[in-house]
């Protein structure tokens, strides 16, 4: 696969097929290669013999996809940058990757105002060169940038395209995650590569749940990608349904737990559509695993399993000693292979740390807790949610799964709460499937009578809290440092 070369091909044989709607405007595929063009022919004369980032600041307005693509064209690796960041974030961003920054109102200047020459020719990166640089919160708090080259990202789309059966300039794709995100990767790409139809709904929409029904039930999307935050936040409005969008085939997730629950009721709501769990971090180009959630996988599994790994990648379960784990025991997922990014930008040490060599592949430390059981991954939580609590290492990962098993129980995320700057107790913030006629005490307790079987005292939590929705981030994840902000 060559990706320029495939999104270019679009439009040529479907030059009016649209590429992307994003509100009220509409983006053809003639449209999104004359404008990347012009961005290219702009970056060529402008920075000529320079290969460095462009940083590209904006939403989701049809110039990024232009922008994205000009880029490329023209040899440079994009960033994307999402216009709800704040802006001493973004200056950080630039300054560590030694970016230029183009916002989408520059975009659409240049692209007014440039010509393309009839001896244009794409400069687009080589197969081992960076495509695209996503950056992720850092624990210093210094932001990284994660370096995605041709390879990592051609590799992770040969592979999808293959499993998931896509309909060739017919699929209509949901793009629910900021360009920032790199969960956006997996619908703008196999959108493109495939000559179907983007649909983004913007953060305004999302904000107000009227807009977003109406503009969801107009879709015609056919291809659900999302967090399962925010399935679990349109599962709310009991319309939303196969009835509001007929078209819908295919649910994917990935970028955060998917719980069973969320799972079941889309099952319910949706009879005539897959629902698809993956998982990888962004080191590793998006996903890693996969598995097509069924009834008798939600039966069988809890929580339910991420899958099995991509053909030509390795991805193991390892102990403190670097040996793979026996079946059921916990430890680190590790993931190896031609999906594996060749590390953080300007930041070696933290490269250093990261990533190494497994098998002769370049191989990525996830930090994720996980299992293997029946040649399944599971995915146990985060490593660094470990805490210490009167003297206890506790998982928050732990709890949480036991949590999901509790009857009524929706979803649900434990926060350690502080107190003068010490771990003072755990709080559960739950979502129950139905409200009963009960107190919130009596509920609390029969809560933490089922828990008693599964979890120790020092692991039950304190608190619970009881909410119908919780608090997103712009990329579409559970806020938890809103949540915790509550308990103070």
């Amino acid at each position: 696969m060559h990706l320029i070369e495939q999104i270019d091909s679009w439009s040529q044989s479907h030059p009016g097929r649209i590429a992307h709607i994003s509100g009220d405007t509409t983006l053809t595929y003639q449209q999104l290669t004359s404008q990347s063009n012009k961005l290219a022919q702009h970056l060529l004369t402008a920075f000529p013999n320079d290969h460095s980032p462009i940083a590209l600041l904006g939403h989701k307005q049809t110039e990024m996809l232009a922008g994205f693509l000009g880029c490329i064209k023209a040899g440079h690796p994009y960033i994307p940058l999402d216009s709800s960041l704040p802006t001493q974030r973004v200056e950080a961003i630039v300054r560590t990757a030694d970016a230029t920054l183009l916002t989408v109102d520059q975009l659409k200047e240049i692209i007014a105002n440039t010509d393309v020459p009839d001896n244009f020719k794409i400069h687009a990166p080589k197969i081992g060169n960076p495509w695209y640089i996503i950056f992720t919160s850092g624990s210093t708090g210094i932001p990284k940038g994660v370096t995605i080259t041709r390879r990592n990202l051609e590799n992770f789309l040969e592979w999808i395209l293959d499993e998931q059966d896509f309909k060739e300039a017919g699929e209509v794709f949901l793009n629910q995650a900021p360009f920032s995100f790199d969960l956006s990767v997996m619908d703008l790409y196999s959108s493109l590569a495939t000559g179907g139809t983007l649909f983004s709904v913007s953060k305004d929409e999302i904000a107000e749940p009227k807009k977003l029904y109406k503009s969801l039930g107009s879709s015609g999307v056919t291809v659900w990608v999302s967090t399962p935050s925010f399935a679990r936040l349109c599962l709310m409005d009991i319309n939303f349904s196969e009835k509001m969008m007929p078209h819908l085939r295919k649910f994917w997730f990935c970028g955060e737990t998917l719980a069973p629950e969320i799972a079941s009721t889309l099952l319910e709501r949706f009879p005539n559509a897959e629902v698809w769990n993956t998982y990888g971090p962004t080191e590793a180009a998006v996903a890693t695993t996969s598995i097509l959630i069924t009834k008798e996988i939600i039966a069988k599994y809890r929580p339910l399993p991420v899958g099995r790994p991509k053909p030509g990648t390795l991805v193991e379960v390892h102990a403190e000693d670097g040996q793979p784990t026996p079946s059921g025991e916990r430890g680190e997922i590790i993931i190896a292979g031609p999906n594996v990014s060749p590390g953080y930008v300007n930041q070696m040490e933290a490269t250093s740390k990261a990533f190494f060599i497994l098998d002769d592949q370049r191989a990525y430390h996830t930090g994720d807790w996980g299992h293997v059981q029946d040649d399944l991954i599971f995915f146990d939580g985060r490593m660094d949610f470990q805490i210490k609590l009167n003297g206890y290492r506790i998982e928050i990962g732990d709890i949480e799964s036991n949590l999901h098993t509790v009857s009524n129980v929706q979803d649900a995320v434990v926060i350690l709460a502080m107190k003068n700057e010490r771990a003072d107790y755990l709080a559960a913030f739950v979502i129950l499937k139905s409200r009963p006629e009960q107190t919130d005490f009596e509920i609390m307790r029969e809560m933490k009578k089922q828990l008693g079987e599964r979890l120790p005292d020092y692991m039950m939590p304190r608190k619970f809290v009881f909410l119908s929705e919780f608090p997103t981030t712009p990329n579409g994840k559970v806020d938890r440092a809103k949540l915790a902000e509550t308990l103070q």
